[in-house]
């Protein structure tokens, strides 16, 4: 990978997040209702966008690997699982916090929680998996298929607000139609946010594929030195 295309996309994520920053903590009017806690709504959406867009992508490169078997797909799905946990976690932590000082609690088995508690498990499960058995090509296809059913649940996760009784705010679009954010700078720090987070979220991709191809491309060198030493010794 080119070390230029790592460093325009790592100083392009953090011009967008400074000036994400900037725009949540500075520049947003405070939301009325809710205070300056609602900021965290800034932050919150974003990270479920990548987390979503992440297992989005796990479950196609779980696809292409069942039918393909090509090495590299089994790569960007494990770097795209290991980020949208994080950014999942993430989405968890900053729900609570939002949660505590607006219903009172830090957790509730609303639906929504619940469905993207649900996914955390799973894909918790997948990368469980990678971390105990061996790193063989029956295990992949196992993580594949988990990769790809667990992803089942991101639609669950987005229409859950839709489908059952629950107390999390449907604000991107209401269940009266239209948005929750009142005021047009709230609609643009959002989208900015969101743009940052999705730069942060390539870069973050790009670092860990790459490094996951480099272990590939070592262990297949590393395996070819032991068969030539071998028939070297055997002759």
């Amino acid at each position: 990978m080119n070390r230029r295309l790592y460093g325009a996309l790592g100083l392009s994520a953090l011009t967008a997040m400074l000036v994400a920053l900037y725009m949540v903590f500075v520049w947003v009017p405070t939301e009325a209702d809710q205070g300056i806690v609602q900021r965290i709504f800034y932050f919150h959406v974003p990270c479920a966008w990548v987390a979503f867009a992440s297992f989005g992508l796990v479950a196609i490169a779980g696809i292409f690997y069942l039918w393909m078997g090509a090495q590299i797909w089994d790569d960007l799905g494990y770097a795209a699982v290991e980020i949208g946990m994080l950014f999942c976690t993430l989405v968890l932590i900053t729900g609570s916090l939002w949660a505590k000082p607006i219903w009172g609690t830090w957790w509730t088995w609303d639906s929504r929680l619940t469905t993207t508690f649900v996914l955390w498990l799973m894909y918790g499960g997948y990368l469980m998996l990678r971390t105990i058995a061996d790193d063989t090509q029956q295990i992949a296809r196992f993580a594949a298929v988990i990769g790809i059913v667990a992803a089942l649940d991101v639609p669950v996760v987005i229409v859950s607000v839709r489908l059952w009784r629950t107390i999390h705010p449907a604000v991107l679009v209401t269940r009266q139609g239209g948005h929750g954010l009142e005021d047009p700078r709230m609609v643009v720090t959002l989208l900015v946010s969101l743009a940052a987070f999705t730069l942060l979220f390539a870069w973050l991709l790009l670092l860990r594929f790459s490094e996951l191809r480099m272990r590939t491309r070592l262990a297949a060198l590393a395996r070819e030195i032991a068969l030539a030493r071998f028939r070297a010794g055997a002759a």
